[in-house]
């Protein structure tokens, strides 16, 4: 018996309360179909689709219902409750999917929806888990350069980036120097495809195209210049890294929008310095 998998099993004894599957007649390992998903006109000798898992008294069961999560599958579930030790997902059947804290890679509240993948903890229990997503993740996807997607943000990695399923199946990445500070997981954004690389993974950016970004980028800048009582105590030459804390963006499109900013006669440069020119 594969429990968390679909499996194709023989009806081998029929009780008031259900009908007994197995593999073979003769096996002695057998499970409970209960009486109310017994398909119509089924008979012992009949062949039937099921999906094994555990009830929630812990024995083993079939059901003909589909769940919406297979083992090592990923799915986007919703949480339905909360306790002390985790969340519970509603995956399609009778008895919710468990999701132990130690799993979720952010705290999930009711009504969130969550991309999981689902294991066996070490009791031989169905569980969900927010992790090990980017391994099970498609990389066929039809999309091209230039196309825009909506995907499902899953996982910050800030060494690369923050981690993105298209359409909650495609391998995707929004590079760590584009600010993704105000998204959280489980978001779901639109964005434009700016590469597939050639293992198949795409990379995104959730940025306007850099001549329709300049007018957002120049005003960021000067309400940053308010904060700052109209001196910003560096300029463009300052390191990537400061101008990414300081202001969310990359130097290039900084360094952009400053230019800009200049020509337009809205601010001066001066001592290392932007300087807010009153009008």
């Amino acid at each position: 018996m594969q429990i968390g998998e679909y499996q194709t099993l023989e009806i081998v004894k029929r009780v008031e309360f259900g009908v007994y599957l197995a593999e073979h007649p003769s096996d002695e390992t057998r499970v409970l179909l209960p009486k109310k998903q017994i398909p119509e006109h089924a008979a012992v000798g009949d062949s039937v689709e099921v999906f094994i898992y555990r009830d929630s008294k812990d024995r083993l069961i079939a059901t003909t219902n589909r769940p919406k999560l297979k083992l090592g599958g990923v799915a986007v579930l919703r949480v339905v409750e909360l306790n002390r030790i985790g969340a519970f997902l509603d995956w399609g059947l009778e008895k919710d999917l468990f999701l132990p804290y130690k799993q979720m890679t952010q705290k999930v509240a009711v009504g969130d929806e969550v991309l999981v993948t689902m294991y066996l903890d070490r009791s031989r229990r169905l569980c969900a888990s927010m992790e090990g997503i980017y391994e099970l993740l498609s990389t066929d996807s039809p999309y091209q350069e230039g196309d825009t997607v909506e995907g499902r943000v899953y996982e910050f990695g800030h060494d690369f980036g923050t981690f993105v399923a298209v359409d909650d199946q495609y391998s995707a990445m929004i590079p760590r120097h584009e600010d993704c500070s105000h998204l959280r997981i489980g978001d779901v954004i639109q964005a434009e495809v700016t590469k597939v690389k050639p293992d198949g993974k795409l990379d995104l950016t959730i940025r306007k195209r850099a001549y329709m970004q300049l007018d957002e980028d120049a005003e960021k800048i000067m309400e940053l210049l308010e904060e700052y009582a109209g001196v910003l105590p560096f300029s463009e030459k300052a390191s990537p890294e400061v101008i990414r804390r300081e202001t969310g963006l990359s130097k290039a499109a900084f360094k952009r929008a400053v230019g800009s900013l200049y020509r337009q006669r809205r601010i001066e440069l001066t001592d290392h310095k932007i300087r807010k020119i009153e009008a």
